[in-house]
């Protein structure tokens, strides 16, 4: 009876091993808007869900690095649904304080712009699995806004 249970067990975590799951990769991040607080940036996930039904994204999760220090993070509960069969445009907004800014100053001043890296956890609910998260990271240099972008 224990062998039989156990080629069960076997079978089971073979198949959900090979099931389909969706992938995403962050196209971009870019100067959103300057707040009396913050400055906001925007990264853009793309989502490809090989289901031909919607699968429902239950959190986002972000964290912001520059010389590396966390500048940013935070979640974002409940942002919608992936598309079915489908490539699903995700728009992730980040905020960093200005006095966060201020302290980077060294970087800020040699190029004008922060060199960043970007983890993004997006936590999706799998029929059977259950909740899955699809981790993406990426580096970069982001601008920071100009007056002529402030106005």
């Amino acid at each position: 009876m224990s062998q039989l249970l156990d080629k069960a067990k076997n079978f089971v975590a073979e198949k959900v091993a090979n099931i389909k799951k969706p992938e995403a990769s962050i196209n971009d991040v870019d100067f959103k808007r300057v707040s009396r607080d913050s400055v906001e940036y925007l990264a853009k996930v793309s989502v490809t869900n090989p289901y031909g039904h919607p699968i429902p994204i239950c959190e986002i999760s972000y964290t912001l690095k520059s010389a590396g220090r966390v500048i940013a993070s935070g979640t974002i509960p409940d942002p919608g649904s992936l598309k079915a069969s489908d490539i699903t445009l995700l728009e992730v907004p980040v905020k960093v304080a200005h006095s966060i800014l201020v302290s980077l100053a060294k970087d800020v001043c040699a190029d004008w712009d922060i060199d960043y890296e970007l983890d993004l956890g997006l936590i999706i609910d799998l029929p059977i699995i259950g909740n899955f998260t699809i981790p993406l990271s990426t580096k970069g240099e982001v601008k920071l806004p100009t007056l002529s972008d402030m106005f």
